[in-house]
């Protein structure tokens, strides 16, 4: 966002909170919540193709066709590696004129479990790839579509969808409108965790849903690095290394000469110290308490496929005591042609700063850092660890009623981290006590799925007929 609208951004949220709220109701006349119901593609809508060949040519090219064959997949794995191509279409779209911190990236895969400093279990975002302020509209609307994806996947019928949206956007507004009657130290204090989880759980989920969060929770609770330690590694000459899997995880050694493999080592524990400037004076002391034992290249995800990402093992007292850091490249989020560029220079510390703004409470190893690629280039990264006791859904398991209950969750986590930094009064009042947004939501996110078919169906025409090439493969 540029900075001039930014400061015109906080100088509304210091008004009263009733012009607050009298500015929120004012949006409604210039964009009307019912629509947001409005979907079509425009006449002259850039190729969804077009769209990820520029994002692939960027990226390591070998690793482009293993991105591709994730994303033919399935709709909805196409979903999740389409976010740029959902930007260009939401930037046609109505906008209230009300902006947040937006995750970029809301679908309902990256709400998941997380695990706090104080090592307790919470729920809360994943992503902040494509973190940036804008349209907050815009990651409910993500949110909404992959909800409705999932469910057709799951064979749910029309009206079991359009229920599933319907919870999930009233639980965002209702959250919102709580949210505005707090003050303000309360609402960056708000989290949930797994006391609250158990709770949600008690009230929505009938028994054997409760039984599978139990189980999820505590499968959560075991990935760590002593777990990725146990998979990722192999005794080689005494020593734990990363263990080779290509092309899903290269040992960086393997990527380089011999006579260049120094050199690199040297690079990579530059990177480490470097990157732990930007962490907190106790942080970085715990991190000087670890070595760099090896590193590795690793794929990750559906959409991040292709982008530059590292794997390091670093090791404190012995070696048994495993740390595992990722380092992932960050590049310029795909809001940013329709929102404006970032106002931070390093990508990395983009997505650094919007997670830190946007969740609840972030990993203490949270950095970034800028370094000289093998190919010349300089390139941003964030760091963060592996595995941090880190769980996922799986809608593939869902009932409808589970796949409500999660919507539901999604909503109201997404809700508190907007009002961490949109005004929460302004959206609050322009979403209102009835249901015009919700109903509005629910047609909106048929309409998307529909599209994305579409796109999904191009991507097998174009991989067909050898436009793109695709490598299927575990996803690692």
């Amino acid at each position: 966002m540029p900075r001039n609208a930014t400061t015109a951004m906080r100088a509304a949220r210091h008004a009263t909170p009733k012009e607050r709220a009298a500015l929120g109701r004012k949006a409604r006349r210039r964009s009307p919540r019912s629509g947001h119901a409005e979907y079509r593609p425009s006449a002259d809508r850039t190729d969804p193709l077009t769209i990820l060949e520029a994002q692939s040519s960027t990226r390591v090219p070998e690793l482009v066709p293993i991105r591709y064959g994730r994303m033919t997949e399935s709709p909805f794995r196409f979903y999740r590696g389409a976010a740029a191509i959902m930007a260009s279409d939401l930037a046609g779209t109505p906008r209230s004129g009300l902006t947040a911190q937006l995750c970029g990236d809301a679908h309902m895969l990256n709400f998941r479990l997380l695990a706090s400093p104080e090592r307790r279990l919470m729920f809360d975002i994943n992503d902040f790839d494509e973190t940036l302020p804008g349209p907050w509209e815009w990651d409910v609307k993500r949110l909404s579509a992959s909800l409705v994806i999932a469910a057709r996947a799951n064979g749910f019928d029309d009206a079991e969808r359009a229920r599933i949206v319907r919870h999930t956007v009233r639980a965002y507004r209702e959250a919102m409108i709580r949210l505005a009657g707090m003050r303000t130290i309360d609402v960056w204090y708000a989290k949930i965790d797994a006391d609250r989880l158990e709770a949600l759980a008690a009230d929505q989920l009938h028994k054997s849903g409760r039984k599978r969060l139990a189980r999820a929770m505590a499968k959560a609770r075991t990935r760590d690095s002593l777990q990725a330690f146990d998979r990722l590694t192999e005794t080689v000459d005494g020593r734990p290394m990363i263990a080779a899997d290509p092309p899903l995880l290269v040992p960086a050694g393997d990527l380089m000469p011999d006579f260049e493999r120094n050199a690199l080592e040297d690079q990579f524990r530059d990177l480490m110290r470097r990157y732990g400037a930007t962490l907190q004076s106790d942080r970085r002391t715990l991190l000087s308490d670890y070595r760099l034992a090896d590193v590795a290249r690793k794929v990750v995800g559906v959409g991040s496929v292709g982008t530059r990402c590292w794997i390091f093992l670093l090791l404190g007292r012995d070696d048994e005591d495993p740390l595992f850091l990722q380092a992932k490249e960050a590049d310029t989020s795909v809001l940013a042609p329709y929102v404006g560029a970032s106002t931070y220079r390093n990508q990395g510390e983009r997505v650094v700063s919007g997670q830190r703004l946007m969740q609840a409470t972030s990993d203490i190893f949270l950095g970034w850092e800028r370094v000289d690629g093998f190919d010349g280039r300089r390139r941003d990264f964030y760091v963060r660890q592996l595995r941090d006791w880190k769980g996922i859904a799986m809608p593939e398991r869902m009932r409808p009623k589970d796949m409500e209950a999660f919507g539901d969750l999604c909503g109201v986590t997404l809700a508190r981290a907007h009002a961490r930094s949109g005004d929460r009064i302004a959206i609050a009042a322009y979403l209102g006590g009835g249901d015009s947004f919700d109903r509005a939501l629910a047609v909106f996110a048929e309409a998307y799925a529909d599209q994305n078919e579409r796109d999904h169906q191009a991507l097998l025409d174009a991989v067909s007929a050898g436009r793109l090439p695709a490598e299927e493969l575990p996803t690692g």
